[in-house]
């Protein structure tokens, strides 16, 4: 199995993350076709609740054995990183099936602490029902993540992100033909089409499972996985002790991450009930602002998540070697990469907002302002990610503590007010939850990014200068965009439409964007002019070179 680069393994993993997500954005365009509005409120209902509780029992695993494998791998540790390996599986398999069991007993509780008094859509019962079928996912995705963990402590990214995109379209395969045959086919319920949808999440978690294990067990030499190593005194205590400090920031970040959507989805429920709309329009926004915008936004965010399975190994390397101007230079490069891709990324898709809504779910004015504000929530994610992750690699779990929650409590503080405030002065009352979502993130951003300035002495002058300079193309891609809204007639009814007015668009301003920035020498400052070299001599087949 290869080993990748820093820039090679971003590459790979953001790629493989985006065809993932492109995945995720096409199939709720049937999906949502089929069960409708009320079957995609249920369905947002019961992928929150598995979120939450697959953030308890795994989020910070993965990250954490990747970190402690590739520490101990880096210092020649190799008895240590196995039995750390060995070791985690074990902690997940407590975690992963006392979980299970909390959901699926709870599901009744669960379900009822979520809906409130809100009358007239999907019943308490539809939703625990919901719930115990996404459960079982809980006792196979946990494991998955251990392996794919295992393999990114090595520096080896194709395989996980190979993984990634197995388990995908399986789900969506399972998700897809059995919401098709039950309502299309066999006349069934909504609520049953969406319990099995939902649990096509433990069928893809199994076949990426198969898939990764076959990997790992055919290189076990390379992997050093043969056993023919000298024992290190390092106790088994210390390891675990080691494993829960590491993964305990990331536990904390991926549940405050859910907690953000789970705390719009009750106060948007509970406050638009108490603003007098109607349980459809409440259940419509609640979906729209926590699952069905963030499907199309998640394109965007899968930059940081790809960064950041290449990021952590690649900075607790240069940590553990104590080269400060290589953590330095590492922090700021994805930094610009991050906001090279993001931005324009970003801006472009929220000025197509309601041609993009209307492509995936069919023209609604609601759906388009809340995805166009909400996208910015994205971008602040992505920050978010890099930011929290360059803490956790330089062991500074407190202040990951102290921004994460910060973040989140200026959010739920800010949601009820924002929203009643919106609605007094005439602006959409549910756009004060993303705006809450979007203020919440940033402040934890720049706490961040206070404390790694001040505790690590990392400096930020260069990407400030990117920054500065990526701004010329995107503001004139703004205008390039904007000019072509103007002149191009568009059809919101019409799906076609809309996927031909986006296509054109969307190409037209990202042409503009890549050839100004090119010019401007910006891609080769960001990337590195060896590696943009590279990949042009490639997808020229050699012809051109630079």
């Amino acid at each position: 199995m290869k080993r990748s680069s820093f820039v090679e393994g971003t590459i790979i993993a953001t790629l493989a993350i985006v065809v993932t997500k492109i995945l995720g954005m096409l199939y709720v365009i049937p999906f949502y076709a089929i069960i409708g509005v009320q079957g995609s409120a249920l369905y947002a209902y019961a992928y929150m609740i598995y979120s939450i509780f697959l953030d308890i029992s795994s989020a910070g695993l993965p990250i954490a054995v990747s970190k402690i494998i590739n520490e101990y791998n880096t210092l020649g540790m190799l008895d240590a990183k196995e039995r750390a390996y060995r070791l985690s599986k074990k902690i997940m398999g407590f975690f992963a099936i006392s979980i299970f069991i909390i959901m699926f007993i709870f599901a009744p509780q669960i379900a009822h602490l979520l809906l409130g008094e809100l009358e007239g859509g999907n019943t308490p019962s539809d939703v625990a029902f919901a719930i115990r079928c996404v459960s079982f996912a809980i006792l196979i995705v946990p494991f998955l993540s251990v392996e794919k963990g295992y393999l990114q402590g090595h520096k080896i990214i194709n395989v996980s992100s190979g993984s990634q995109v197995i388990e995908q379209v399986v789900r969506i395969a399972v998700l897809l033909i059995g919401s098709y045959l039950i309502i299309k086919v066999f006349g069934g319920s909504v609520t049953l089409a969406v319990g099995v949808s939902v649990f096509g999440a433990f069928v893809a978690g199994l076949a990426a499972y198969a898939f990764v294990k076959y990997h790992t067990l055919k290189n076990k030499k390379e992997l050093n996985k043969d056993g023919n190593y000298e024992l290190d005194d390092v106790s088994n205590k210390e390891i675990i002790k080691k494993i829960f400090s590491y993964a305990i920031p990331f536990i904390i970040i991926n549940i405050v991450g859910s907690c953000y959507n789970f705390i719009d989805m009750t106060l948007v429920l509970r406050t638009m009930n108490y603003l007098k709309l109607s349980a459809t329009d409440v259940e419509f926004v609640t979906s729209a602002i926590t699952t069905w915008a963030p499907k199309i936004n998640m394109i965007v965010a899968s930059i940081a998540m790809g960064m950041t399975t290449s990021f952590i190994p690649t900075m607790v390397s240069a940590y553990t070697l104590k080269n400060w101007q290589e953590v330095n230079n590492k922090f700021n490069q994805a930094l610009q990469i991050l906001l090279y891709i993001t931005i324009p990324m970003t801006v472009g898709l929220s000025l197509l907002s309601q041609e993009v809504w209307s492509i995936f779910y069919g023209y609604n004015v609601n759906g388009g302002i809340i995805l166009g504000l909400n996208v910015f929530n994205g971008l602040c994610i992505n920050l978010f990610m890099i930011t929290s992750s360059a803490l956790q690699g330089l062991n500074k779990f407190k202040t990951v503590y102290f921004t994460t929650i910060s973040g989140f409590v200026l959010n739920a503080l800010l949601d009820v007010p924002l929203m009643i405030l919106y609605s007094k002065i005439g602006i959409p009352s549910y756009l004060g939850a993303i705006s809450a979502s979007i203020i919440g993130y940033s402040l934890s951003v720049i706490i961040a990014l206070v404390c790694l300035r001040k505790d690590c002495n990392l400096k930020y002058k260069s990407t400030i200068k990117e920054l500065g300079r990526i701004m010329i193309p995107t503001i004139l891609m703004i205008l390039v965009v904007l000019g072509l809204k103007i002149i191009l007639p568009i059809n919101y009814l019409s799906r076609w439409s809309c996927i031909g007015y986006v296509a054109i668009v969307s190409i037209v301003g990202a042409i503009v964007y890549l050839v100004v920035s090119y010019k401007m020498n910006i891609v080769n400052n960001v990337f590195g002019k060896p590696y943009v070299s590279r990949i042009i001599k490639k997808l020229t087949f050699g012809k051109i070179s630079i």
